[in-house]
């Protein structure tokens, strides 16, 4: 039977006021009640309203029921069962899917005579079967609220019916005030309130008006309850984009709106709320507009110009909303319902600035949170380093990336190009710290990867040199040597690692250069202490004093050494290497940027690459005490790993800036992103020993794969420019090829180049083979242009013109490229690319060597592979690290449908 609505009104509607949407006697079934969201939310609502929900359905479970503080709610099969049993409302509420809320409306109205009103939390209901809704409600005379809405709410009457509005604690939110919203946005409608409590104000009814396409509660019917709502003196509206429900509504009282979404006009598809994108003439800015003419203002309210009438205030930003309301309100006299409850500005409940010295009024204080969160907090910040989840990490990493456009390579944020620029220091501290470290720390990891490259009288060295006696190439020789260190050889130095992470964890220590520390309060119990110390067995090794006074001679400091100085005993190798490793990772582990796992294995990594480098040099070279004739005390206490490499490549001490270019050279060949061989063989080794158990993980296995996975067409490569190069230049006797006045017409020799490669090229192309490739000239992503460049050998080249110098064979490979396509050998002007710069910068640093005879060919090519290992053990540290912090057990595998067999 028809019910007769509000008199006058043009279609049908029961509410009068907004004080009677949401009422103490209103007596709620929920359709779905044990759904994923229902049984969440309902008893939250149930125990604010005083036992609202007199029962629920939930198909097949009859006589189940939903424990909530107030009380638990019966369940029933279907709405006429719960009648049946003697149960009575008069609001349903629906969680239902949206395929089966026009039938859960149906049923509500079919089966209870006393219905007022439905409430439909659905997101997505067809337009098709919102109309019958619709047609629905109007033909029985019932008021329907939704779709796609978190419900209502009254402060005054302390009910919340349907959905999530004021959270877990509708008491923060909802506080009795004069303030009604109608807000497009659940969540929003929320956060409005709390943000007018701060103000000062509180609410009276809270409506979630939902934003699907149909919004049968809308606008102007919030309008006619507004001006019969004596508790209500005005009003906020959230709005979106979408709709005319608000356009010419006279909303009888002032009220604040804000209008969002200008964004969603740039998009053509729907986001968010099924109907919050605009179509033509509702967009943002139409509803910006209507409201502005009806509020009679010319602007929008911001903190600059304050603009508003008596009628209200238009904001494009929810956190306006306070001051806005207080403005217009302030117009009528009226004043906030109760003292603020707090205030707006940004209040950090934690901070971690990594470091970095930001401006005042970016440097925000921080305050302690309410509970619980305040414990969670604290509990946080116990916790040491990062906490990194895992997945699968094949082909994908969290290290390295390279750009597709520019085929340069970062590594945690740097690019190779950057890296170039760097002290080696440096790179090979980044990929366990993640960041490029300071010249203290430099100074550090000098001094311990110099004490660990001599390796007279280890089984290192006599594994190198067997395997380079036994003809293999540098990566084979390096891997024997890698082999050996595995985790009994690092086993006390990761220990004294995680004693002394434990001892200073929560010291208040923040500088690990800090040697003025106190440190009465770290308790040190004696099996602690006997673990740094050195044993009698390492009486005779006298690399612990040199360390020491490497680190006073460079004027280094370190709390964690400092601390071991006053523990009245000799420190270990070990425990040095330890506090070293530690006073370079303390920063980056406080300020979470890596994870414990990385600071405690760091000692590890270090004491590889100091034995991958010593490994490089022949065993003969490797004396007590000296190494390549140098003494240990010049080595320790001034050398840099640039001049270790230097020495290891050419044997012989580097005068002046002559490692600069070699230290250019090898960050260049940092990494070439997770695809490259060397890195898929490194992420392969640790995938393989099961990172999700890190402490089965052995690092030196993780190099070994990555050194396993180069070769002579990976790596060895190298060779090939430095080849193509000595072809032409062996006979030409250039003496220095840093002398820009060489007297050599390059010019001259790149165009008979060119006339014989265009001649060679006819005859292959004749004879039916494939035409020979240039090393360094050409690339498959610069190319096609009518002059091509590769950005990397165009940072090369630019950088050695600033600081005035010359490289004679990068000059040749520059006059080349013209010439090629000068004599019709090339359909364009060739880039330069990478590859050549490497070979050029390679070749002058040994050329001297070469044509003194020092060096062979064969030396050489052995130099060139080298030169890409050093570079490419750094890139594959922060690929195991990364792996082993991130990956899943055995996650690089293949699968087996995604393999191929070939007959």
């Amino acid at each position: 039977m028809f019910k007769k609505g509000i008199e006058g009104f043009p279609y049908y509607m029961g509410v009068n006021s907004l004080a009677d949407i949401a009422t103490a006697k209103d007596r709620v079934c929920v359709l779905n009640l044990l759904g994923g969201e229902s049984k969440v939310v309902t008893p939250i609502s149930h125990a604010f309203s005083g036992g609202n929900v007199a029962f629920g359905t939930s198909a097949g479970r009859r006589g189940q029921v939903l424990a909530t503080p107030a009380g638990d709610i019966p369940v029933f099969n279907n709405v006429l069962e719960g009648l049946d049993a003697g149960l009575t409302f008069n609001t349903g509420v629906v969680y239902l899917p949206p395929s089966g809320v026009r039938d859960g409306v149906a049923e509500l109205i079919r089966v209870n005579a006393a219905l007022e009103k439905i409430v439909i939390l659905t997101e997505k209901v067809s337009v098709h079967d919102a109309r019958e809704i619709r047609a629905l409600g109007q033909i029985n005379g019932i008021d329907i609220f939704g779709a796609n809405c978190l419900g209502i709410a009254d402060s005054w009457n302390h009910v919340r019916i349907g959905g999530a509005l004021g959270g877990d604690h509708p008491d923060e939110s909802l506080f009795k005030g004069s303030i009604a919203i109608f807000s497009n946005s659940g969540g929003f409608t929320t956060t409005i309130a709390q943000y007018l409590a701060m103000e000062g104000w509180g609410t009276t009814t809270v409506i979630s008006s939902g934003k699907d396409v149909y919004i049968h509660y809308a606008a102007r019917d919030f309008a006619h309850g507004l001006k019969n709502d004596d508790r209500s003196a005005a009003a906020v509206l959230y709005c979106e984009p979408g709709g005319y429900y608000e356009r010419g509504v006279d909303f009888g009282k002032p009220i604040v709106a804000c209008v969002v979404g200008r964004w969603k006009s740039k998009i053509t598809r729907a986001v968010g709320h099924a109907g919050a994108m605009a179509g033509s003439g509702d967009s943002a800015e139409d509803k910006e507009r209507w409201f502005l003419e009806s509020l009679g203002v010319e602007a929008e309210f911001t903190p600059e110009h304050p603009v508003c009438s008596a009628k209200g205030a238009l904001v494009t930003n929810i956190a306006l909303i306070p001051a806005a309301l207080s403005a217009v309100m302030k117009l009528h006299g009226a004043k906030p319902d109760f003292a603020p409850r707090g205030t707006l500005t940004l209040k950090p409940w934690l901070a971690n600035t990594q470091g970095i010295q930001l401006p005042a009024e970016l440097d925000l204080p921080v305050v302690t949170a309410p509970e619980p969160y305040a414990a969670q907090i604290v509990a946080l910040q116990r916790q040491i380093g990062a906490v990194i989840p895992r997945q699968g990490m094949k082909d994908k990493s969290g290290a390295s990336v390279m750009d597709g456009q520019t085929q340069v390579t970062s590594v945690h944020g740097h690019s190779v190009l950057d890296l170039a620029m760097e002290p080696l220091e440096a790179n090979f501290a980044l990929p366990l710290v993640h960041e490029i470290c300071g010249e203290n720390d430099r100074k550090m990891l000098d001094i311990a990867i110099a004490a660990e490259v001599n390796l007279v009288g280890d089984a290192t060295l006599i594994a190198a040199d067997a395997a380079r006696d036994a003809g293999n190439s540098p990566n084979s020789v390096m891997a024997a040597a890698a082999s050996i260190i595995g985790p009994k050889r690092v086993e006390r130095a990761l220990a004294c690692t995680r004693a002394l992470i434990d001892l200073f964890a929560h010291s208040g220590l923040k500088d690990s250069r800090d040697e003025g520390f106190d440190f009465s309060a770290i308790a040190v119990d004696e099996a602690t202490r006997t673990l740094f110390m050195a044993t009698p067995a390492e009486a005779d090794d006298p690399r612990p004093e040199a360390m020491l006074k490497a680190v006073s001679d460079r004027g280094s400091t370190s709390a964690f050494l400092a601390f071991l100085g006053t523990l009245n005993g000799r420190p270990s190798r070990d425990a040095i290497l330890a506090a070293i490793a530690l006073t370079i990772s303390w920063g980056p582990l406080m300020r979470k940027r890596i994870s414990r796992l990385t600071a405690e294995t760091l000692p590890w990594y270090l004491r590889l690459y100091g034995v991958m480098i010593g490994a490089t040099i022949p065993g003969r070279h490797h004396q007590r005490g000296s190494l390549y004739g140098i003494p240990r005390a010049e080595r320790f206490g001034h050398w840099t790993v640039a001049d270790l490499m230097f020495l290891a490549i050419t044997g012989k001490k580097p005068e002046g800036d002559e490692a600069r270019p070699l230290q250019m050279l090898i960050g260049l060949l940092i990494s070439n992103g997770p695809g490259s061989i060397s890195a898929q063989g490194a992420k392969g080794a640790v995938s393989a020993d099961g990172p999700q158990t890190p402490g089965r993980v052995q690092i030196n296995k993780g190099m070994v794969g990555f050194l396993t996975h180069t070769g002579y067409s990976h790596g060895g490569n190298g060779f090939e420019g430095m080849a193509f190069l000595l072809e032409r230049f062996k006979a030409t006797g250039l003496k220095d090829p840093t002398d820009a006045g060489h007297g050599l017409d390059l010019k001259a020799m790149a165009a008979e180049f060119a006339a014989a490669y265009k001649a060679e090229k006819a005859q292959s192309k004749e004879m039916g083979d494939e035409t020979r490739a240039l090393p360094g000239v050409h690339h498959p992503v610069f190319k096609g242009k009518a002059v091509n460049y590769d950005p990397r050998e165009r940072f090369i080249a630019r950088l050695l013109e600033e600081r005035g110098e010359y490289n004679i064979f990068h000059a040749f490979y520059c006059e080349l490229v013209q010439a090629l396509y000068a004599a019709g050998a090339s359909r364009y002007v060739f880039c330069v690319n990478v590859d050549a710069v490497i070979a050029s910068l390679l070749l002058a640093v040994l050329w001297k060597d070469y044509k003194a005879g020092r060096l062979t060919e064969k030396d050489l090519e052995s130099a060139a592979f080298t030169v890409f290992l050093y570079g490419r053990m750094i890139g594959c540290a922060a690929e195991i690290d990364d792996h082993l912090n991130r990956g899943r057990n055995m996650d690089t595998r293949t699968p087996a449908n995604a393999c191929g067999f070939v007959v």
